[in-house]
């Protein structure tokens, strides 16, 4: 008979276990499964993740009541998430019934999505504030000093591998649009015989003049053979 995991080897084979996943929506989804698994008396889970200029979103969540609750924060401007995210490392709420912080945010999630303590983790690197980790019970007081130190190990694994994953995500996108970009621009040097730094002049005047993003501009000529406008 295998052995169980201890604490040590199941944060290693969580690491291992993000680290393979292929794209960060993937990252992300295993990362509330991983939660789920190693914090002991977490009942639901999300990841809140942080945009440009501030936006954030919660793109992988265990239940709807969790992207009920996510999102309530995020209309209110006050919650638990948010407050580790922008202000603490780790939040925590042993009863929302009773707790003062949040005054709009949770009496609507305690008594309405049956969320009663919370535990929030910030998800951060040396650079950049990724998101956060969101833990929710359906009982008070559910969270210990356990929990709360396996919530911070796993959220080190899961900010870089998700910092790592957005990466390249980034990277295989600017590919793919450098390609479809120049196919565009291939297409009008055939087209109209003119050389590679005219044709970009002419992809750049049709995305101004139609107010339309370059890339869009070329997806279509790719697709339709046509160049508007011209």
């Amino acid at each position: 008979m295998t052995p169980p995991l201890n604490l040590h080897e199941q944060l290693a084979e969580a690491a291992r276990d993000l680290e393979a996943e292929p794209d960060t929506q993937h990252t992300l989804e295993r990362s509330v499964a991983l939660a789920l698994e190693l914090v002991p008396h977490a009942d639901q889970a999300g990841i809140s993740i942080v945009h440009r200029k501030g936006r954030i979103e919660t793109p992988a969540a265990s239940t709807d009541a969790v992207l009920r609750a996510d999102e309530l924060q995020y209309q209110l401007a006050e919650g638990p998430s948010l407050d580790a995210i922008w202000t603490q490392d780790i939040v925590t709420s042993e009863d929302l019934r009773q707790d003062p912080r949040w005054p709009q945010w949770a009496p609507q999630v305690s008594s309405h999505l049956n969320l009663v303590s919370m535990l929030c983790v910030q998800l951060f690197t040396s650079t950049t504030v990724v998101g956060g980790i969101n833990l929710y019970s359906t009982r008070s007081h559910a969270f210990d000093r356990d929990d709360l130190d396996i919530a911070g190990y796993l959220a080190a694994h899961v900010a870089v591998a998700v910092a790592e994953s957005q990466t390249e995500d980034q990277l295989r996108l600017a590919a793919v649009n450098r390609t479809a970009i120049g196919q565009a621009q291939g297409i009008v040097m055939e087209r109209f015989s003119v050389d590679a730094n005219r044709a970009f002049d002419l992809l750049r005047r049709v995305s101004q003049s139609s107010n339309t993003r370059l890339l869009l501009v070329a997806t279509d000529i790719v697709s339709t053979r046509r160049v508007p406008g011209v």
